[in-house]
């Protein structure tokens, strides 16, 4: 009984231990959208390219005209330059900066006008030059 007891307790911390991985917190983080970089080449997903109108670089999708041309855990947003971007959403600032810096953090920001409704919600916005 005892053996059973410890094989049992074994399946269960391996299954747990599975399911933890280095998943940064959702699929956009994961394919390093909002990752800060110096050439598109550091970006995780052909699809992205490193946008250096922000300070620190970063890694995503430009020109966005629906949620649906972000990767999820992100959506796409009008930014004041002009342009739409899929922006990491959040609830924080340390949902923002997983692929950033300190001195290159993005802010956590309900001042934001996202392309789709709801309007409710954050967004990660990265630092401007």
């Amino acid at each position: 009984m005892k053996r059973l007891f410890i094989i049992i307790l074994s399946l269960t911390a391996l299954v747990a231990f599975a399911a933890c991985d280095d998943d940064k917190g959702n699929k956009a983080n994961d394919l390093g959208v909002g990752a800060q970089c110096t050439e598109t080449a550091q970006c995780d997903v052909e699809t992205q390219e490193c946008l250096l109108d922000f300070k620190g670089g970063y890694c995503g999708v430009k020109d966005c005209t629906a949620d649906l041309d972000c990767p999820e855990g992100s959506r796409c947003v009008a930014h004041d330059d002009g342009f739409n971007y899929c922006f990491l959403i959040c609830v924080d600032k340390a949902d923002c900066n997983v692929n950033r810096d300190l001195e290159n953090e993005a802010n956590c920001s309900s001042s934001i006008t996202f392309v789709e409704e709801p309007q409710d919600g954050k967004a990660c916005v990265p630092p401007s030059n």
